[in-house]
């Protein structure tokens, strides 16, 4: 049996604070062949989530802790939703259709959600990131953070 701790997450959240990324993974699937991947997410409130998609794969999040911001977009980075996640929200979790370009942005420091998504898992196909959103190692990130913390809905971030 897999237990969900309070140490789980304080483990991972420690494991974010030490991470350039600032944030860590739990895996709960055996491997990456597994059809379905189960997996804690935990961020810090300064992690970049570059906003992706996952081609012809639905996605499922429950916020378990914090709170976090998250966008969806159209294909030119034009806001078509922002909604807040977390216990302390209206809303806990939401799934997400197929090829529906997405960003976290983490609103509380020490959060983190659980992600059920269809595997299997291939890092080269699993996530199509948008071409307006900077890659994580970009000089342009931190204005680009800035920028997805204000946008609304209609707005683009391109």
């Amino acid at each position: 049996m897999k237990l969900v701790t309070p140490s789980l997450f304080s483990t991972l959240l420690e494991k974010a604070a030490a991470s350039p990324r600032r944030r860590s993974n739990f895996n709960l699937h055996e491997q990456s062949q597994d059809p379905i991947q189960r997996l804690f997410i935990a961020a810090k409130s300064d992690s970049y989530f570059r906003a992706h998609r996952h081609p012809d794969k639905w996605e499922f999040s429950i916020v378990v802790r914090g709170a976090f911001d998250v966008l969806t977009f159209d294909e030119v980075g034009v806001v078509t939703q922002r909604i807040r996640v977390g216990p302390d929200a209206e809303v806990y979790g939401f799934e997400l259709p197929p090829n529906t370009f997405h960003a976290w942005v983490p609103v509380a420091d020490d959060s983190v959600f659980f992600e059920v998504k269809q595997g299997p898992y291939d890092v080269v196909t699993a996530a199509q990131f948008a071409p307006w959103a900077p890659a994580e190692s970009a000089t342009e990130v931190p204005a680009f953070v800035q920028k997805l913390a204000l946008a609304k809905i209609g707005e683009s971030v391109a």
